[in-house]
């Protein structure tokens, strides 16, 4: 059955009791308006751990200014359903006040250079530094060895890699593979904004990355299939901010890289925006 953590105090005496049982605990920290998509990676986090956890917070800090924090969906009864018919062992459910103890304005910051400055992070100043903050305050309070993140969220995934690294985290951070809607358009808890036609153009996103990908490995220059991507979007009646082919490691141009590449676009259809990702290989 599983349990419920209504702060880190309640939770803390939980986790010192798995410590000592040498149990080895696994990490889904999620913003909630559970779906699909989440669900799978309490599976992949049950491959790798003897118990799961996953939060429930969201992250006021990683919203800017003219975001959808206040309407962002939160359907606290369903995730906890959700979480529980899909192996969840405890759900953690923090309050602001925890996170953040001084207020968010007030809150210490973790901040990683370099990355957080490009593709999202250029159009959604402070996002990344949000995300950080708030997941390695989580690490400390969850104390898990595996963390599992989604791929959609490419260029998070990257941040919270490298602030592992970079703090000491003794954590293995895990990619989960996206799952997609029938027309292959990534679940994403911003998908319910979607009417019935902006859905079925919002599958345009996939279709062109897929596209991308075969350009690149037909030997299309970047900047061609970079072109093409955009056209290609606005043509289905999306409006792109970026269709981009970069290094899959740190994002940085391909230039003549061999290595292995990734293929991401942000677009809006309406008033929501989306995004997603494609790794390219060798």
């Amino acid at each position: 059955m599983m349990r419920t953590f209504v702060s880190a105090a309640q939770l803390r005496p939980q986790v010192v009791q798995w410590q000592r049982e040498g149990r080895r605990i696994g990490f889904v920290p999620t913003m909630g308006n559970l779906h699909a998509g989440h669900h799978s990676l309490l599976a992949i986090a049950r491959e790798h751990a003897d118990v799961v956890v996953a939060s429930v917070f969201v992250n006021p800090t990683q919203f800017g200014p003219n975001e959808d924090f206040a309407r962002y969906p939160r359907t606290p009864e369903a995730d906890a359903a959700g979480l529980a018919a899909h192996g969840c062992d405890a759900l953690f459910l923090p309050a602001v006040e925890d996170l953040y103890p001084y207020g968010a304005a007030n809150s210490v910051k973790v901040s990683v250079p370099e990355l957080p400055d490009l593709l999202e992070g250029a159009i959604r100043p402070g996002h990344f530094d949000g995300v950080a903050t708030v997941v390695a305050k989580l690490f400390n309070m969850v104390q898990p060895q595996v963390a599992v993140f989604g791929q959609k969220d490419y260029q998070q995934l990257l941040v919270i890699r490298r602030m592992v690294r970079d703090l000491g985290h003794p954590i293995a951070i895990v990619a989960a593979p996206i799952v997609r809607e029938a027309n292959g358009l990534a679940m994403s808890s911003r998908n319910q904004y979607l009417d019935a036609g902006q859905r079925a153009r919002a599958g345009a996103i996939h279709a062109t990355l897929l596209r991308m990908r075969a350009a690149l490995l037909r030997g299309e220059p970047v900047a061609t299939v970079e072109a093409d991507a955009r056209t290609e979007l606005m043509a289905a009646g999306l409006a792109p901010d970026y269709a981009v082919v970069r290094r899959a490691d740190d994002l940085g141009d391909p230039g003549e890289s061999k290595g292995e590449k990734v293929a991401l676009i942000a677009a809006r259809t309406g008033t929501t925006r989306l995004i997603d990702n494609l790794l390219i290989g060798t």
